[in-house]
């Protein structure tokens, strides 16, 4: 009866060793590629030319494009545009084909500049952890809802070349995991082609906004 009643504790004990961590994701459905944002500061209109990635297994993906970057709003006689507010990508861009980043290759406009910037930025072992450790397990604020479906790394991109890298936890916060100084793109625009012409000339708002704060360099 002894011989029994430890074998039934031991694996009572085993058992509890093994119960399932209850903010496991491993049952929640995942986008299978991470996801590249760019975003830029309230105000500081841009547009991205060119996106390449290099991951750890050194295969390159060349994204051209990237669409525009900043915004014109909120229009509330404040100086919105210092600093970062808003750190968090809005949509999900896939790296189709791409394991974890090593280093990623971005050239945009500056458009309140107006000036052409480039950079290879460097992807530290922290950030490509925290970018595996996003959607590994629940948010313990909201453990019944399903982790996050992409993981996600986000980069800022403001005036005078300051990029700036987040990337969201499990809770969709944004994590500051680097920052890197782009050069000025000696071609210009659309490298050359365009005869110096931009993707397209500011809207009365942010001609607005500018004419009255200027341009907050140091505060990114």
């Amino acid at each position: 009866m002894n011989r029994l009643f430890m074998a039934l504790a031991s694996m009572l004990l085993i058992g509890g060793c093994q119960a399932t961590d209850p903010l496991s994701s491993e049952n929640d459905q995942h986008l299978r590629w991470w996801s590249l944002d760019f975003q830029g500061p309230d105000y500081m209109l841009g547009e991205v030319e060119l996106r390449i990635v290099e991951d750890i297994d050194g295969q390159q993906f060349r994204l051209s494009g990237g669409g525009p970057i900043g915004t014109d709003t909120p229009e509330d006689g404040t100086e919105s545009a210092k600093g970062w507010h808003d750190t968090g990508g809005k949509s999900i861009n896939p790296v189709s084909g791409a394991g974890l980043p090593k280093r990623i290759f971005v050239r945009w406009q500056s458009i309140v500049e107006p000036q052409t910037y480039k950079v290879w930025v460097d992807i530290s072992e922290e950030a490509r952890q925290a970018l595996k450790a996003s959607i590994a397990r629940r948010c313990p604020e909201t453990p019944n809802k399903r982790a996050p479906y992409a993981a996600s790394m986000t980069l800022g991109l403001a005036p005078g070349g300051v990029v700036q890298v987040w990337v969201k936890d499990s809770c969709f916060k944004p994590i500051n995991v680097g920052r890197a100084q782009a050069e000025v793109e000696p071609l210009g625009p659309s490298q050359g082609k365009t005869e110096g012409r931009y993707a397209y000339k500011l809207n009365d708002k942010t001609q607005r906004y500018i004419e009255r704060f200027g341009i907050p360099y140091g505060s990114w």
